[in-house]
């Protein structure tokens, strides 16, 4: 994942989650959650998005716990159709890359955040992280 969310403004502090000891996270990885309080790499576009790694987990390191960040202001990158400033985001899972962020269409679920500025494809900008994941399935 060469696509990591980069921490701007800390405007909150990483809490420590869970996760499996035999998973490996990036730094900068957008997240999903799943019961019991417990993170992985979010990977579809439907994915319950909950924050961004804090930090690296490398596989299989005896670790079962990653600082996730659930709100701060992040450089990102704009997936196919770009992203507009005020707009509220989603991951773009469609290109095969975990982290491209495009602006959420109507009535969309598992918000990330809102963007701060405007980008096309494959640009960086800014964004709010302030995860909504709503899930009715």
């Amino acid at each position: 994942m060469a696509l990591e969310c980069t921490l701007v403004f800390e405007t909150d502090k990483p809490i420590p989650m869970t996760c499996a000891d035999a998973t490996g996270i990036e730094k900068g990885a957008i997240l999903k959650i799943a019961d019991p309080f417990t993170v992985s790499v979010a990977g579809t576009d439907n994915d319950p998005v909950i924050g961004i790694a804090a930090e690296e987990k490398i596989a299989n390191d005896g670790k079962v716990k990653i600082g996730v960040y659930m709100g701060g202001i992040f450089k990102g990158t704009a997936g196919a159709g770009g992203v507009t400033a005020g707009m509220p985001l989603v991951i773009n899972s469609s290109t095969g890359d975990d982290n491209e962020i495009v602006d959420a269409g109507v009535n969309s679920e598992n918000i990330l955040g809102v963007a701060l500025e405007t980008a096309t494809d494959l640009q960086t900008f800014l964004f709010k992280l302030n995860p909504t994941p709503i899930n009715v399935a």
